[in-house]
C-alpha cells in the first residue's frame, strides 16, 4: 500500500492554495522582463513598507543569530487595542493564526461555517483539522447572516466571517456583524478576519477587539500583510479572551514569527503617515479602476478592501492576454465565481497599464 494512503483520507481531499503568480514566474514562462511587468493579483500594498518599519528591519538584522522574542509586538498590540498581554497571540501571516484556531477547535466529526465566496483558507483549515465544511450561501456574493445561522448544525463548533470579504470586497456594516454574532451559540468559536479592515471608511469601522468583552467566544484576526506592507515579512495577530489565546498557544510553534518581521511590525504600528499615505491611495486607485471598467462596461462588485472583483464574458482568456501583456490580475474561479476577475488597486500607473491592457484583451 501506497504511504500516500497512510495520510488521512480528509488531508489528501485538501486542493492546495494556489497564490497569486509570482513576477518571477511570469517572467520565465513568457520571457518577459521582471521590470515590465505588474502585479496586480495578491492584494499587496503598492506604496511597499513603512519607511519606519524598513528601517526598523535593517537594525534587526544584526541579531538575526537569536531566536525571537514576541513580547515587544505583543505588549504593543496589547497597548494599542486595550487589552491584557495574555489576550494576544502572534502568526507568520494571518492565515497562521486561522490555521491555529481550527486545530484548536476543530476535529473530525465537527463543523465549520463559512460563506460561499469567503477566503479560501477556511475551508483549507477546516479539512485539515478534519471538520466538515458548511458553505452558506451568499447575498450579492457577500456574507448572509441568516442564511450562516440557518447553516449551523448540533456538529458546528467554528463559523468563519470575513469582514471586508476576500475576494468579493462586500462589507457588513459593524452593527450587523454584532447582532450576528449575538445569535450564534456561545459555545461555537466565532473567527472575525479583519485583514483588510484598516482601508474601511472612517464612518465604517468600529472597535471589534472591544466585543470580546461581550463574547468570550470571538477571535478578532488582523494582518501586517496588507496596508502595513509587510506581506513577505509574514506577520499576522488574534485577539481573544486569555484562556481561548491560551489554547492557541499551546499548538502554536514557539518561533513563528522572525526577529526581522516582529522589528517591522513593531516599527510599521506607529507610522501614522505611511497608513494615511496608503488609505489615500488606494481611496485614488480604486476611483480610477472603477472609472475605467465603467467605460469598459464592465460590471464589478463595490469593494471595501484594497482590490475590485469585476466581471468579463471570458476569463480564461481575458487572463491569458493580460499575461502576455506582463499584467498579472487574479482568477477566482476556485471561489464559485468563474466568471470574474480580481484586481487589486495599485498605483496610478499601473492602475492604467491594466486598464489599458484590459481593454485591448475583451
Amino acid at each position: 500500500m501506497s504511504i500516500v494512503l497512510q495520510a488521512p483520507s480528509y488531508v489528501r481531499a485538501i486542493s492546495p492554495y494556489i497564490p497569486g503568480k509570482p513576477i518571477t514566474e511570469l517572467a520565465r514562462q513568457m520571457g518577459l522582463p521582471v521590470e515590465k511587468i505588474v502585479k496586480l493579483a495578491s492584494n499587496e500594498n503598492p506604496l511597499g513598507m513603512s519607511p519606519l518599519a524598513r528601517k526598523a528591519v535593517e537594525g534587526a538584522l544584526a541579531g538575526v543569530e537569536r531566536y525571537p522574542d514576541q513580547f515587544d509586538l505583543i505588549a504593543a498590540l496589547a497597548e494599542r487595542h486595550g487589552v491584557a498581554l495574555e489576550q494576544v497571540v502572534l502568526g507568520n501571516g494571518s492565515n497562521d493564526v486561522l490555521d491555529l484556531a481550527a486545530r484548536v477547535f476543530l476535529a473530525p466529526g465537527r463543523s465549520a461555517v463559512f460563506s460561499k465566496h469567503a477566503f479560501a483558507v477556511y475551508p483549507l483549515a477546516t479539512m485539515s483539522a478534519g471538520a466538515e465544511c458548511i458553505a452558506a450561501a451568499a447575498k450579492n456574493y457577500g456574507h448572509d447572516p441568516a442564511a450562516m445561522l440557518a447553516a449551523i448544525r448540533p456538529d458546528t463548533h467554528m463559523v468563519w466571517i470575513a469582514n471586508p470579504n476576500n475576494p468579493t470586497g462586500n462589507f457588513l456594516p459593524q452593527a450587523e456583524v454584532r447582532a450576528f454574532i449575538e445569535k450564534i451559540p456561545a459555545h461555537i468559536a466565532v473567527v472575525l478576519d479583519e485583514a483588510y479592515t484598516e482601508y474601511l471608511a472612517p464612518a465604517d469601522r468600529a472597535d471589534t477587539v472591544a466585543w470580546i468583552r461581550d463574547f468570550p467566544n470571538l477571535l478578532v484576526v488582523r494582518t501586517f500583510s496588507k496596508i502595513y506592507g509587510l506581506a513577505g515579512l509574514r506577520v499576522g495577530y488574534g485577539v481573544g479572551r486569555a484562556e481561548v489565546i491560551d489554547l492557541l498557544n499551546r499548538v502554536r510553534q514557539p518561533f513563528n514569527v522572525n526577529n526581522l518581521a516582529l522589528a517591522g511590525a513593531i516599527a510599521a504600528l506607529d507610522d501614522h503617515a505611511f497608513l494615511a499615505a496608503s488609505y489615500e491611495s488606494n481611496r485614488r486607485g480604486m476611483e480610477q479602476i472603477i472609472a475605467g471598467l465603467k467605460r469598459l462596461g464592465l460590471s464589478h462588485i463595490p469593494s471595501h478592501g484594497n482590490f475590485v472583483t469585476f466581471e468579463v464574458a471570458d476569463t480564461a482568456g481575458v487572463n491569458g492576454r493580460l499575461l502576455k501583456q506582463g499584467v498579472i490580475v487574479r482568477p477566482i474561479g476556485g471561489y464559485g465565481m468563474p466568471n470574474h476577475l480580481r484586481v487589486t488597486v495599485g498605483l496610478e500607473t499601473e492602475n492604467a497599464r491594466f486598464l489599458e491592457a484590459l481593454e485591448t484583451s475583451l
